[in-house]
């Protein structure tokens, strides 16, 4: 899961998109021996998704999420924040490995993640601030499927 969370969204953004199975969305995709790891995702500045990890074509895992940018945030800043965001995803750890780091600082910007749970049943937010000001937040849920 964390290979395929750092070859998708977190290195490449948009560009590791496939072709949707649903309409409107954004799929990305990674796969290696039996698993496969879905992310489909609505919406840009605001946006809501589900990540699906199948094993043989089971699914065995998921995680929903919603989130995003402040509403008053142009879409240049909004890039700019998902940029980090990107970046602080690409150093998620194996203990928690739902989003990012606990912790990401780069100048301005401070990635802060909490959960509570493990693989099997968690919840979690994720927030960044720039200059000391909460301007994307997130949260998350998900564990493995029965």
């Amino acid at each position: 899961m964390i290979k395929a969370k750092r070859a998708t969204y977190a290195s490449q953004g948009d560009d590791a998109s496939v072709t949707p199975l649903l309409e409107g969305s954004r799929q990305l995709e990674f796969r290696e021996g039996h698993f496969l790891y879905r992310d489909i995702y609505f919406g840009m500045r605001f946006f809501a998704g589900q990540e699906v990890v199948y094993y043989k074509g089971n699914p065995i895992w998921s995680m929903c999420y919603s989130g995003g940018v402040e509403k008053d945030s142009d879409i240049e800043f909004a890039r700019k924040v998902y940029d980090f965001l990107r970046k602080a995803m690409r150093n998620v750890g194996a203990e928690n490995p739902f989003r990012g780091p606990k912790e990401y600082i780069e100048g301005d910007y401070v990635y802060r993640d909490s959960n509570e749970g493990g693989l099997d049943r968690f919840k979690g937010k994720e927030t960044i601030s720039f200059a000391g000001k909460v301007v994307y937040s997130l949260n998350y849920c998900g564990g493995f499927v029965r």
